[in-house]
């Protein structure tokens, strides 16, 4: 029998407003540095989150349990949420822009300003409960998790002059998961469990890191990050 995670989440609605508002000002500063690539990259995580939270996890698995709101429209806030910060974040990271410091202490210092805001003025607005049970496709995150990394490290053992930097990859997926865990965690968000952050951590946007490195490595040899054309200079404006 398998063990079951269970991810909850517990918030105010003016947690959903403070982090409309911190996206819409990320998305500017991605604009104003023209971080296109990013930007979009972004957009598709929040997509893809989206089919999957909704489409699979709620209509078609039912492990997805919301409470206090209307299912889609929150989903779809929620996907967008943490799929545009995280596919961006990631993004970021890969382009080793020489920024990667202040884009994390950007969107992490934004996530915790949103938690913690939310709890000191929230009280009076109506709370919002989400939960998901994991045990029905966790063991397929961890099959793509595997397929991705032994991909990359039979290419590493088959050609070793040309080493793809996997515990770089490896590192950016645990980064941006456990620190989003750790956020929701010391915000009084996420339902303390030391399981729940250790798996979430090594297996949810880790699983996708080697794919979307290669589609980042793939787009990078045709476009720069605001979409000109790769080897063409461009002056990109400061990041703030």
């Amino acid at each position: 029998m398998g063990t079951e995670v269970i991810a909850a989440r517990s918030m105010n609605t003016l947690y959903i407003w403070l982090d409309i508002a911190f996206l819409a000002i990320f998305l500017i500063v991605l604009i104003w540095t023209r971080r296109y690539q990013a930007l979009l990259a972004g957009l598709a995580g929040g997509i893809i989150y989206f089919l999957v939270d909704y489409g699979i996890f709620y209509l078609a698995l039912k492990t997805r349990v919301v409470t206090g709101a209307d299912t889609a429209l929150f989903l779809l806030w929620l996907s967008m949420s943490y799929g545009f910060t995280n596919f961006t974040w990631i993004w970021l990271w890969l382009d080793r822009d020489g920024h990667a410091l202040e884009w994390s202490l950007f969107i992490m210092s934004g996530w915790l300003c949103v938690g913690l805001l939310s709890q000191s003025f929230g009280a009076g607005f109506p709370l919002i409960s989400i939960s998901r049970g994991t045990s029905g496709y966790h063991g397929v995150m961890a099959l793509l998790l595997f397929i991705g990394y032994a991909t990359l490290v039979i290419h590493n053992i088959r050609k070793p002059d040309q080493r793809i930097a996997i515990g770089w990859i490896l590192a950016i997926g645990i980064l941006v998961q456990g620190s989003w865990e750790f956020v929701l965690a010391i915000t009084g968000i996420r339902n303390l469990s030391l399981q729940t952050f250790i798996v979430n951590t090594l297996l949810e946007t880790n699983m996708g890191l080697p794919y979307l490195w290669a589609i980042h490595r793939a787009i990078g040899r045709h476009r720069n990050e605001d979409l000109s054309r790769a080897g063409t200079t461009v002056v990109q404006a400061a990041v703030p």
